[in-house]
């Protein structure tokens, strides 16, 4: 991995971190329209993670900390690929239908967390 690509990871964690500290993290789509969009509550998300507080990461977002997983080896995969510059460790292609799937989910979970019915989805507030 070249030097412009680790500045570049290390200047996103410290704006990350810059903009936990000072609480200006926010979700423009839902400042703007008042509903909640499938990723809302994921940087929560991943600091109560980071905290080792797994309850409450679900309870921000079910729909990515149930995926985490897998977008974590996929994460992990793709940097091995950077590094050793070989093809997929863990991962083989993944199939377009996968991504269509996943998409699909998504949406559906976008639109299931703003009907009041589904109101547990909603990304809590500590």
């Amino acid at each position: 991995m070249n030097n412009k690509k680790i500045k570049n990871i290390l200047l996103t964690i410290l704006i990350l971190f810059l903009l936990y500290i000072f609480d200006f993290l926010f979700c423009p789509f839902h400042k703007l329209t008042n509903l909640y969009c499938p990723g809302c509550g994921v940087t929560r998300m991943i600091f109560s993670i980071l905290k080792l507080d797994f309850y409450q990461a679900f309870r921000f977002n079910p729909f990515l900390f149930i995926l985490s997983p897998f977008l974590l080896l996929y994460i992990v995969d793709e940097f091995l690929i950077n590094i050793f510059g070989k093809k997929s460790f863990f991962i083989n292609k993944i199939s377009d239908n996968v991504y269509l799937f996943l998409l699909i989910l998504a949406i559906i979970f976008g639109i299931l967390r703003n009907i009041p019915m589904f109101d547990y989805l909603i990304p809590t507030y500590v």
